[in-house]
């Protein structure tokens, strides 16, 4: 299988989860299963599998030391994909958290909807906004 193709699945297989995470919130596979067990799951078995099968491609300047060894590490197609796999994962973690702990607070879907948004797109921005939307809320209800 083509690094392009598995591109293009994991990115859908992640864009499913945002999707039941915007349209179906409520839905137990949507809440409890898809986008915070199945599909993190399955991309970090892609995660795994291009780790592992790459790593003796890497140069031997790469590395996690300085952001001239991360740079050298993807300089690698596989590495590189690996590395967007990742971003896919754990940003659909946390919109999957969000989801759930904002129902267990209460806040009303629509209000997370930019949090949710800003997550897929730049992840610990949307995270933060969450956050800072979960405590605004929490202080103006003691008021």
């Amino acid at each position: 299988m083509s690094l392009e193709t598995i591109f293009s699945l994991c990115s859908g297989l992640a864009m499913l989860g945002w999707l039941g995470l915007a349209v179906a919130p409520k839905a137990d596979l949507t809440r409890r299963l898809y986008p915070s067990v199945v599909a993190p799951i399955m991309l970090g078995l892609v995660y795994a599998y291009l780790m592992v099968s790459f790593q003796g491609e890497a140069p031997a300047e790469g590395g996690f030391g300085t952001l001239e060894e991360v740079k050298a590490l993807f300089s690698v197609d596989a590495l590189l994909l690996a590395g967007w796999i990742h971003y896919l994962a754990f940003d659909l973690f946390i919109g999957a958290w969000i989801l759930r702990d904002s129902q267990d607070h209460q806040i009303n879907h629509f209000l997370i909807l930019p949090c949710l948004f800003f997550t897929l797109m730049a992840g610990p921005f949307g995270l933060l906004l969450y956050l800072g939307l979960r405590a605004l809320l929490r202080s103006t209800n003691k008021a």
